[in-house]
Parts: structure tokens; sequence; C-alpha cells
């Protein structure tokens, strides 16, 4: 078999993936499962470490794969103990993952896409256009290259992009990542995030029991509209339908992410819609302070309006809470980091 121009990446590729590859290239079906092993288990950085599989077979391999593990090129420590990742994934794309620490958890905030269609207001990602979907091995390499790798908790699918934009990819990585023969992660340790894409999330419903979150943002069409052009084509009400229709009786749980903005989303009558569009879905509502970014016309709630919304919708019997804003010392708002890399590049160009 001829050598490729490019290596095939083996991460990211469930075991009948890696079982076919192999069997394509002559060799013994249960080298599959040993690739995994050394992919997954052991989290090797090259093929040349596979040493329970043969040298001519890894040389073999090598000349076709390469296993697909790069290191961030940057990153940023805030004072709070939020560190802040940048990747550069194969296409030249930049691309962020955030570790977050608390008291009994360890959460990474992974990305999903280079950039972003859904163009919502308030999101830096947005402003950068769509660039491309990461490919699952490259989602997978945000969890494992990361310095607090070994003992993260938690992975949360909030970083840049839309994940059920990019459902295919998205839902290989959680398959790879839940998997006994690949990371063996418990499904109530994953939480994916979503503004609501149909398909996507049809299939996440049906193939995954991870945790979900929908950013909602504002419980009126016209008003969502206008934060969120997704809107448009997936109405908040029928994402509502779908989950109400979907099986959350177990440990699977639902939240409702909503950011609060001054004089935009924040009042009595927002409280009310809100309330009344969850009734009968068992779930949370994590209120969110607003990140300031640049060239947006959308201010902050203050911490005593945050209080105000919290107490009304406490008072309808919804668990709520009011998210701690970390990193704010080190762009912590999703592309903020990325995108000044981006810019100091541009610069750097002209500048020549």
């Amino acid at each position: 078999m001829t050598p490729p121009a490019e290596k095939r990446i083996l991460l990211g590729l469930t075991l009948d993936e890696l079982t076919h590859e192999v069997m394509a290239l002559g060799m013994p079906r249960f080298t599959g499962k040993q690739i995994a092993q050394w992919l997954y288990d052991k989290r090797v950085t090259s093929i040349d470490e596979m040493t329970n599989i043969s040298k001519s077979n890894r040389e073999l391999l090598m000349a076709h794969y390469e296993v697909g593990r790069s290191l961030p090129v940057k990153s940023e420590l805030s004072k709070d103990g939020t560190r802040k990742y940048l990747f550069r994934v194969r296409s030249g794309g930049l691309v962020e993952a955030v570790y977050i620490p608390e008291k009994d958890r360890a959460t990474l905030c992974i990305s999903s896409q280079v950039g972003c269609k859904m163009d919502c207001l308030f999101c830096m990602t947005g402003k950068q256009g769509f660039k491309g979907n990461l490919s699952s091995g490259e989602i997978l390499n945000q969890v494992l290259s990361v310095e607090e790798s070994a003992s993260l908790t938690n992975i949360v699918y909030m970083g840049m992009g839309e994940p059920l934009d990019n459902a295919a990819h998205v839902l290989s990585s959680i398959s790879v990542m839940t998997a006994p023969w690949g990371l063996g992660w418990s499904p109530k340790r994953i939480t994916l995030s979503t503004v609501g894409v149909r398909k996507g999330l049809e299939r996440f419903l049906s193939e995954t029991t991870c945790h979900l979150a929908v950013s909602l943002h504002n419980p009126f069409h016209e008003g969502r509209l206008a934060l969120m052009p997704a809107e448009g084509g997936m109405p908040l009400e029928e994402t509502l339908r779908m989950i109400r229709e979907a099986d959350f009786t177990g440990q699977r749980r639902v939240s409702f992410e909503y950011i609060v903005f001054d004089g935009v989303n924040d009042s009595r009558e927002h409280a009310e819609e809100l309330a009344r569009l969850l009734r009968g879905i068992p779930c949370r509502i994590n209120l969110i302070p607003f990140h300031q970014i640049p060239d947006v016309p959308l201010r902050p709630l203050s911490a005593q309006g945050m209080e105000l919304f919290k107490s009304y919708l406490e008072s309808r019997g919804y668990v709520t809470t009011i998210r701690t804003s970390r990193g704010e010392d080190i762009s912590a708002a999703c592309g903020m980091l990325s995108t000044k890399e981006q810019m100091a590049g541009a610069s750097t160009s002209l500048s020549r």
C-alpha cells in the first residue's frame, strides 16, 4: 500500500475503526485492541512507544499514520487557578480549552469547532466566523494534553463552536471517552451545551446518556432571535419539546444556561415567561454573569439584579444558581484568547 501524502491520525478512532484500519494493512485483528490501549489507557504520543506491536508492524503503521497528539501552543493562568489553553489544530486554526478547579471537581471545558456558525451576539467565538469542525482526535487531544489531564473529574463541551453542529465527530469523541476500551469515563461526568440543533440533538439524546445544557438566554422568540440567530432555524419551543420527550428518568440531567444582560432579558416579565416555559421539566437554571466583549452593546447585570432574578425563579420551585465568574484576568470569555492571538499574528504579518 502506497503511503499517503499526509499521514492519517489514530487518535479519535474507535476500536472498530482501528481494527478495520490494521486489517486493511494486513495486520492481525487484535492489533486494533492493542493500539486502543496504547492511545487511550497508556496515552502514548508516538507509534514507536507501542512496544507489544512488532517492529515491522510499527514501521508499517508509521508509514501511514501518526498518533495525533499535540501540546498546547500557549496557556494563561488566572489568579483563581483557572487555566486557559490554546491549541493549534491540523487546519492551522486555534481553539481553546479551559481548566476550572473547584473544591471537589476539576473540570475541563473543551472546543468542538474553529470559530462558530451560530453568531450569537454575546459570544466572541461567533465574531470569528466558522473556520471548520474539529475531528474526534482534535477534541480528545485537548483532554489528553492539558497539564491537569490525569486529575480531571468532569468534561464540558462548552468551548468554541456549537457541538451539535459537529455531531458526528463530537459523538465519536464521546464514544471513545466513555468506552471501556477508551478512556472509560462515566457519561455522568460529561455535559454538552447546545443552542439547539435538531438532528444533532436527536442523535445526542438517543445515542448518549451524558448531561445536557441548553443555552437559553431569553424566553421570548423575538428576544432570543435578536441574541441568537439559531432561534430562527430551531425555535426554543421545539428544543423543549424534544427534551420533554426524551428519557431523563435516571441520573441524566438537563440544565438551562441564562446569561443575564442589563435591560435586555432581566425583567420580571422575562423571569415569569422562563418559569412558564420550563414548567414540568426537572432541571437546574444556571444564571451567568456576562463577560464584556469588545464592540457589543450588552452590559452585565448588577449582583443585586442577579439575586432578584434568582429569587423569583426559586420562588417558582426551580433550582437556580448564579455561576461564579472565573478567570476574568485571563481573557476568560470563550474565544477571547484565540481572537487575541489571531490579531497578534495578523499585526506581525502586516508589520513585515
